[in-house]
């Protein structure tokens, strides 16, 4: 494990598909964050739309649509590939998610870098 990792949370916090949203302090920074669990992948990005910079969630730790293929955003309904963070649908299309470097190890789920 880097020495410059931080904590998330376990992976029981995530069904999959799943999401769980999370602010930790990393580097000296605060990171608003969300993890999504999906077909047994973790992907995490910070929680804010390239369209608006708002937070993508409507209820606490909820950014997928409701069948868990695609991360949405609460505030105008963009739709975002899960696996690359990219918009398919709404008013930011071609724009991405920024992504979060994260690990897995054992149960435990780790902030390795932000960009």
């Amino acid at each position: 494990m880097c020495s410059e990792s931080t904590l998330i949370c376990v992976t029981d916090v995530l069904a999959d598909p799943g999401s769980y949203g999370f602010e930790v302090g990393h580097e000296g920074e605060t990171v608003e964050g969300f993890l999504v669990r999906f077909d047994g992948q973790y992907y995490a990005y910070r929680n804010s739309c390239p369209h608006t910079g708002s937070p993508l969630d409507w209820v606490e730790h909820q950014f997928l649509d409701l069948d868990g293929s695609l991360i949405q955003c609460a505030m105008h309904d963009a739709r975002f590939q899960i696996d690359s963070g990219e918009c398919v649908m709404g008013p930011c299309p071609g724009e991405s998610l920024s992504k979060l470097e994260i690990s897995v190890e054992g149960e435990n789920i780790y902030l390795i870098s932000t960009p």
